[in-house]
C-alpha cells in the first residue's frame, strides 16, 4: 500500500540535516540550496520559500489563479488567488498570507492565514491566525481566532442540532393530546 512517507525521495533529509548543501526548513519544507554549496551568492536561489504546510499534499503559489472548482480529499496549501467552490472532504485546507479566496469551501480542517470570502464549513475546525481575514459565514465544531484577525459575518460553532430528533419529539407531543380521537373541537 502506498503511503505518503514512502513517495519522499531518500536524498532529502528528514530533521534539518544537510545533504549536499540543501536544508529542511523548520516548517518541513525544504529550503532553497545554500549559497555556499552552490557558489553563486546572491543569485535568485537566495531568495526565502515561503511556508508550505508539512502536510499539504499539494500547494498553490503565488504565480498561479484558479476559477472553478477544487474537489478532493487530500490536504491542500492556498498561497494564490482562488474563485468558485472549494470542497476536501477528508482534507484541510490553509490559505497561506498571501491567499486570497472568493469561494464557498467544505473541508474537515480550515486555516486562514490570508483572506477568505464567503462561506466555511469546516467539519471539526476552524482556526484564523492574526493575518487572517475571512468576510462571510463559518460552521464548524471548534472556533479559534487569534488576536489580530478579522471576522465579518455569520458565526455557528458547537455540534449540529439535528432537525430529525425534534420533528420526532413534536410528533410525539402532538399524539399525546388531550383531544381524544374521533371527536372535534370548535
Amino acid at each position: 500500500m502506498w503511503k505518503k512517507e514512502d513517495a519522499k525521495p531518500q536524498a532529502l533529509p528528514t530533521h534539518g540535516v544537510p545533504v549536499r548543501g540543501v536544508t529542511e526548513g523548520s516548517s518541513g519544507s525544504v529550503a532553497t540550496p545554500s549559497p555556499s554549496a552552490s557558489g553563486h551568492a546572491g543569485s535568485h536561489r537566495d531568495a526565502p520559500t515561503p511556508p508550505v504546510s508539512s502536510r499539504a499534499a499539494a500547494c498553490i503559489s503565488q504565480g498561479i489563479r484558479i476559477k472553478g472548482e477544487i474537489t478532493g480529499s487530500e490536504d491542500l496549501f492556498v498561497d494564490g488567488p482562488i474563485e468558485g467552490k472549494v470542497n476536501l472532504a477528508n482534507g484541510s485546507l490553509t490559505v497561506g498570507p498571501n491567499g486570497t479566496v472568493k469561494a464557498d469551501v467544505v473541508a474537515r480542517e480550515v486555516v486562514v492565514r490570508g483572506r477568505v470570502e464567503g462561506k466555511i464549513s469546516g467539519r471539526e475546525r476552524v482556526q484564523l491566525w492574526s493575518t487572517g481575514q475571512v468576510i462571510g459565514e463559518v460552521q464548524t465544531q471548534r472556533l479559534a481566532i487569534e488576536d489580530g484577525a478579522v471576522l465579518r459575518g455569520k458565526v455557528e460553532t458547537g455540534k449540529p442540532i439535528e432537525k430529525a430528533t425534534d420533528d420526532r419529539s413534536k410528533a410525539v407531543a402532538m399524539s399525546k393530546s388531550s383531544v381524544p380521537a374521533g371527536t372535534a373541537t370548535i
